[in-house]
């Protein structure tokens, strides 16, 4: 049976959505997820889904369609778009391989632990911040699950209102030039220390920023040792731009090579924002199922995985060195020569991360600029 001519498409899902909410731009996000969560099959022999926040269903037709899910719990707090989820769900998906609830994500994942039914991904794609949701989530999810948090918390996570900052993340946000990556660190944080506080380690599998919402996605597994150097604080000079990182053992000791001092912002995440091994199998796979726009993501996503845990907009450079707007990949091949590390970022497409302190990326663009007339 066909579906009705004005329902959409997204990848192999067909799906009316009514009136629930749904952001066409955030498909990307769920290309990455269903990608992420094919892998995990192959690589576990099973998938079995729990799509906390489901909207109109369509992660959860993607997750079975696409991935290969075996079983999808699919919840929506709102019951009122039970009818929409319903046929969305009966018109894409094998009988008897999803449930459809209506309760509050809190209880759901309790109930999960009490039942000791535990999933292998959770897909919790709520507004504002996740916080009410990340402690409980972890005890649904089984020990090697995946799980994937949405903020779209953006003026709390870029330092425009620290104090909410600390209240929701507990960590103080301040303003300054790469507040995107600060938004996915901040989040990635908050996740391993909770995680840490039940004995548990996260691993983080890919995060994304899609120019308005943040997501990552994080493994669960035990936890081996407690590194704290990961989990520290990025400081900020607004007088030359340079950034640098701090321990928790340099708090009260963080000074700027110009003489003045930073604004810390954290504790945040300060390891790798991607898992390049994953990244590199996820990219095999979308290049299998034609994907070629997520592949060149996926490839994007793993130069910058071990790059420093900020990066500097071309305005910034342009701004501070009082000249034209540096052409990017000039200025990359320029650190390049110099010996540093340099590539493009996904957090924007007007922006490098790279291990230059600031003085270079300067000079180096006057270079390149002078070498352009």
């Amino acid at each position: 049976m066909s579906p009705p001519a004005d329902w959409l498409w997204e990848g192999k899902a067909t799906f009316d959505p009514g009136s629930a909410f749904y952001r066409p731009k955030s498909k990307v996000g769920r290309d990455l997820a269903v990608l992420a969560a094919a892998v995990y099959r192959q690589q576990r022999g099973q998938l079995r889904v729990l799509d906390a926040m489901t909207g109109c269903g369509v992660r959860a037709l993607r997750y079975q369609l696409e991935a290969g899910a075996e079983w999808v719990w699919v919840n929506e707090a709102n019951a009122e778009l039970n009818p929409v989820i319903t046929a969305n769900l009966a018109a894409g998906m094998r009988s008897r391989t999803y449930r459809i609830t209506h309760q509050d994500a809190n209880p759901l994942f309790f109930s999960c632990y009490q039942q000791r039914d535990f999933y292998d991904l959770i897909d919790v794609d709520s507004f504002g911040s996740p916080m009410p949701f990340v402690n409980t989530a972890l005890w649904a999810a089984k020990l090697g699950g995946l799980l994937y948090f949405t903020s779209t918390d953006g003026r709390t996570t870029g330092g425009h209102a620290p104090d909410k900052s600390l209240q929701v993340y507990g960590a103080y946000a301040r303003a300054h030039p790469a507040v995107h990556e600060q938004g996915l660190r901040l989040l990635i944080g908050v996740i391993v220390q909770q995680a840490a506080a039940r004995g548990l380690q996260i691993q983080p599998i890919f995060s994304l920023f899609n120019g308005e919402i943040h997501r990552v996605m994080v493994r669960l597994v035990s936890q081996l040792d407690w590194d704290s150097d990961q989990y520290g604080f990025l400081a900020y000079c607004h007088d030359c731009g340079q950034y640098q990182t701090a321990s928790w053992r340099q708090l009260g000791r963080v000074d700027c090579r110009c003489g003045q001092t930073p604004v810390l912002s954290g504790p945040l995440w300060l390891g790798p924002l991607h898992n390049i091994e994953m990244l590199r199998t996820m990219r095999q796979l979308a290049l299998e199922w034609d994907w070629p726009q997520c592949a060149s993501l996926l490839t994007l996503m793993g130069h910058e995985a071990e790059m420093p845990p900020y990066c500097y907009p071309l305005g910034e450079i342009g701004r501070r060195g009082q000249m034209d707007i540096p052409q990017r990949d000039r200025l990359l091949a320029g650190l390049r020569v110099r010996d540093f590390r340099a590539c493009r970022t996904h957090l924007d497409a007007q922006a490098i991360k790279t291990d230059a302190p600031m003085a270079i990326c300067l000079e180096v663009a006057r270079k390149a600029n002078f070498e352009a007339k």
